[in-house]
């Protein structure tokens, strides 16, 4: 069913209106293969056709769909709540006020401190939104009004690919951190095995965070002095990674001797509750050990032990193809930003000077 562009009496309502029904559509497409309970989902769609009493209740129940394993949510709703708080400051009378210009102003003004890649997000969360209303609007006499956003000459990137180079630890890091693993003093000796366990299984194959939460106890097999780990990426597209038995046998033991007995999904990674871990927690984990062993980035979140293990990857094998298959990427070129931490070509290029 289409709608008029301002069918609420007032902005903020209509507003909310759009918003609520555009995060309606990309729930019911977004990949659901992370979704472990029908239900929660089902929840939530009734909660939309109840109606969002405000911007606050369409964030709370984002949050509740990233939960429940809706994470691609998260691209649009944190850009859209901001452009709401925005536009409603504004004082608007009417949506067909909204132009491209002032959609350039609110990127330029909220995005100035955020990386290339978060820049992107907000760039393609307002053109899906606009896109959206577009096609879903449509007045009495059957007309539709057509903002026609296309956000090209947005000059808040810097180049094609937005190419920041990211936090990394150094060789010596990597070391430093592995023992800060062993020696980091956690509250419970099960939060322990299992803390460690994620942390060398990210730092060792390069694995996602989110892939290592979602990690079942059958998706690790014992093979000689290897264990493999059956891992599903993004989109659900399946690769295998090894390590070393040695790296985490005795974390693993120890976790799965103290996990608890009933456990959400069979996972091998679970809180006390037997519920899934959130990818905050982890980042949490790996900052404290950071911290406590004197190590400082830019960014110490979890994610960074990925690119810590794709640099190193690269600087030891000379292989991008390696890294390529070793973190799953699609694209040759996603993994081409390691070669950026060549020291070898760098000196060649120095002394050729």
């Amino acid at each position: 069913m289409r709608y008029p562009i301002d069918f609420k009496d007032d902005f903020p309502s209509n507003l909310l209106f759009w918003l609520e029904r555009f995060i309606y559509s990309k729930i019911n497409s977004l990949s659901n293969h992370q979704v472990r309970n029908k239900q929660d989902i089902l929840r939530i769609l009734e909660q939309f056709r109840k109606g969002i009493p405000n911007i606050k209740a369409l964030q709370e129940i984002c949050k509740k769909c990233r939960s429940c394993g809706l994470i691609g949510i998260n691209t649009y709703i944190t850009p859209l709540v901001k452009l709401y708080e925005h536009l409603v400051y504004l004082g608007l009378a009417s949506l067909k006020e909204v132009d491209e210009e002032m959609l350039k102003e609110f990127l330029t003004i909220h995005t100035s401190a955020l990386s290339d890649a978060t820049k992107k997000n907000y760039r393609m969360a307002l053109l899906n939104l606009f896109a959206f209303i577009d096609k879903q609007n449509e007045d009495e006499q059957g007309t539709s009004y057509n903002f026609r956003i296309e956000l090209k000459n947005w000059g808040g990137l810097r180049g094609k690919s937005g190419s920041k180079l990211p936090s990394y630890l150094n060789e010596d890091e990597i070391q430093r951190f592995l023992k800060g693993i062993d020696t980091f003093p956690f509250k419970h000796e099960s939060l322990g095995y299992r803390n460690r366990l994620i942390l060398k299984l990210i730092i060792y194959t390069g694995i996602r965070v989110s892939e290592a939460l979602n990690l079942k106890t059958k998706d690790i097999m014992r093979d000689g002095d290897y264990y493999i780990l059956q891992i599903r990426g993004k989109g659900n597209k399946p690769r295998v990674v090894m390590i070393k038995e040695k790296n985490i046998s005795t974390d693993l033991t120890g976790w799965l001797e103290l996990r608890p007995s009933h456990v959400e999904a069979e996972l091998l990674f679970c809180n006390h509750k037997g519920t899934k871990l959130t990818q905050a927690y982890v980042s949490r984990v790996v900052e404290q050990v950071l911290m406590t062993n004197g190590i400082r980035k830019e960014k110490n979140g979890a994610h960074m032990l990925r690119h810590s293990f794709a640099t190193l990857l690269y600087q030891k094998s000379q292989d991008l193809v390696l890294v390529q298959e070793a973190l799953g990427h699609a694209s040759l070129e996603t993994s081409r930003i390691y070669t950026h931490f060549n020291k070898q070509k760098l000196k060649t290029t120095t002394e050729i000077m």
